[in-house]
């Protein structure tokens, strides 16, 4: 019994940790080298908080497309451009970058630390 008890603990940590694992093929940049890439016309930036979110605190050239909208929006977004994703911690950003890439997106990056990050 203790093994089973454990295997479904392991399993639990294993679904956990993968979970936060960066995605394959999806870069990853901090606040500080996204103030560099910023205004770039090659580039789609793509802000995944609520429109509360974005209304109280956002950066220039960002577009709002709430996380939950996004499979509706996919259409407005170029897969020829990079996508540059931010949100106000970097979780539901990661949620989208992976949305984008199975979507094939294949030129996708995820801001860390998202708008926390942001100064």
């Amino acid at each position: 019994m203790d093994y089973l008890i454990y295997g479904i603990f392991a399993l639990i940590i294993f679904f956990l940790v993968h979970g936060m694992l960066p995605t394959k093929g999806i870069k990853q940049i901090s606040t500080l080298d996204l103030k560099q890439q910023l205004n770039h016309r090659n580039k789609q930036y793509i802000d995944v908080r609520t429109p509360g979110e974005f209304k109280v605190n956002s950066i220039r050239g960002f577009q709002n497309i709430p996380l939950q909208q996004l499979p509706n929006k996919l259409d407005g977004l170029s897969k020829e451009k990079e996508i540059i994703v931010i949100c106000q911690s970097g979780m539901r950003s990661s949620k989208a970058c992976r949305l984008l890439k199975k979507q094939g997106f294949q030129n996708i990056t995820n801001v860390k630390g998202g708008m926390s990050a942001w100064s």
